[in-house]
């Protein structure tokens, strides 16, 4: 009876292990193959199943009717340095030969002995610490891992803050391009001319507009004590532009008032 209860518990164990390794192989197989396309979300439902078939493991080992399997003794009956095609199917490739050399390490029950050296002198130097310094040095380094903690939160916090103010933009491209635009090939620019250029200017006398426009509003007022000195001044702007050939006979018009329709009086 408890022979055949072992059994089942080897094949409970058996295929317990093997769903484990397939899923450690295929996780695997994601992170050196897919790893550009890989999901934080599809990492951690990785874990999640390996986490689940770890407790399935565990709760099969600690399952009341699971033997105790450290009271099992494993015995070598038949050791050969020849090739065995059992061995090799069974391990998959990774045990050709059940010999001398490989037999001490499958088949070894507790570390090797440097290793257990050390672990027995890491129990005796935590054994010779009082409570009260292992409390005092608990609490140290908990203090040192939240002020790294803290530390690392803030140069994320600060880094992050620095990258959306590097990123923010401060300029309207649109408005930009429209600028340049505007200034190296004038578009966008309004032909409009200003308020009161009328007349007509030729395109050999630029400014003649303006020089017309301010001339028309100009009244021509005279002068107390020089009456004498209006026609002559007259006359000497009409010959000055009859004798002008090829250009145009200005438009200007003299109002003479009187004295008392001066503008400039209140």
């Amino acid at each position: 009876r408890e022979e055949k209860q072992l059994e089942l518990t080897l094949e409970a164990l058996i295929s317990q292990v093997a769903d484990l390794k397939n899923s450690l192989v295929s996780f695997i197989y994601k992170l050196e193959n897919e790893y550009d396309r890989l999901t934080w979300p599809s990492v951690l439902d990785s874990f999640a199943l390996l986490s689940g078939q770890l407790n399935t493991l565990n709760k099969v080992l600690k399952h009341e009717k699971t033997p105790l399997l450290r009271n099992q003794v494993i015995i070598p009956l038949v050791l050969s340095p020849d090739r065995d095609e059992e061995i090799m199917r069974q391990t998959e490739g990774r045990v050709p030969v059940f010999s001398h050399e490989v037999v001490p390490d499958h088949l070894r029950t507790k570390p090797d002995p440097e290793v257990e050296e050390q672990e027995k002198q890491l129990i005796t130097d935590a054994a010779r610490i009082s409570p009260d310094v292992a409390q005092k040095q608990i609490q140290s380094l908990n203090k040192m891992c939240s002020n790294l903690l803290e530390k690392i939160s803030k140069e994320e916090r600060e880094s992050e803050s620095g990258g959306l103010r590097q990123n923010k933009q401060t300029f309207n491209p649109a408005d930009t391009n429209a600028l340049v635009a505007a200034v190296a090939f004038g578009k966008g620019l309004s032909n409009r001319r200003p308020p009161g250029s009328g007349g007509s200017v030729q395109s050999g006398q630029p400014g003649a507009g303006a020089i017309i426009a301010g001339a028309s509003g100009m009244q021509q007022v005279p002068m107390s004590g020089a009456p004498a000195q209006q026609q002559p001044m007259l006359a000497g702007v009409q010959m000055a532009q009859a004798g002008q050939p090829g250009k145009m006979p200005s438009g200007i018009k003299t109002n003479i008032k009187s004295a008392s329709m001066h503008p400039y009086q209140r």
